[in-house]
C-alpha cells in the first residue's frame, strides 16, 4: 500500500481530489458587469466558497470559453462520485442567487453520480465543445 493509502486508511483527513471541484468562471466575459450587471460576482463567489466549505473545493477561472453562457460554473464530481458514474456537469447563465443555492445544496447533498441535481438545474444545464470539456479535466 502506498503511503497516501495508509494515511486514508488510518484516518487521515479527506484529500482535496476526493471532494467535488466546482468551477467558477471569472474571466474575459464571467464575472464581468457588462456582461451580466446585475449581480454581484465577487460576492457570487464568496457565497459558494462560504457554503461549500469542507465540502467542495471552489476555485476560480480565467475563462472557460463558453462565453455564450456567462456566468458558467461546472460542478465536478468527487471520487466516489465519479465511481459511481458521475460526470462534470456545466451549468450557464448562473444569474441569480437561487441558482447558485441550488448549485450548493446540490453540492452539499453529494453532487453529480451521488445524489440527481433539483430538476431546475436542467434550465441552466449545457454540453460544452469536447475540446473545452477536454481542457478543463487537464
Amino acid at each position: 500500500m502506498s503511503r497516501r493509502g495508509k494515511k486514508a486508511a488510518q484516518g487521515a483527513p479527506e484529500t482535496r481530489a476526493a471532494r467535488p471541484t466546482v468551477t467558477v468562471c471569472r474571466g474575459c466575459c464571467c464575472g464581468t458587469a457588462a456582461k451580466v450587471p446585475r449581480l454581484d460576482h465577487e460576492a457570487q463567489l464568496t457565497d459558494l466558497r462560504t457554503s461549500l466549505a469542507g465540502v467542495a473545493m471552489v476555485r476560480r477561472a480565467d475563462c472557460l470559453d463558453a462565453c455564450e453562457r456567462a456566468n458558467v460554473i461546472v460542478v465536478q464530481p468527487s471520487a466516489e462520485g465519479r465511481k459511481a458514474g458521475g460526470r462534470p456537469v456545466w451549468l450557464g447563465q448562473v444569474n441569480d442567487p437561487g441558482a447558485a443555492a441550488d448549485i450548493t445544496a446540490w453540492v452539499n447533498d453529494g453532487g453529480p453520480g451521488l445524489v440527481d441535481p433539483p430538476d431546475v438545474l436542467d434550465l441552466y444545464t449545457f454540453t460544452p465543445s469536447r475540446r473545452v470539456r477536454h481542457e478543463l479535466e487537464d
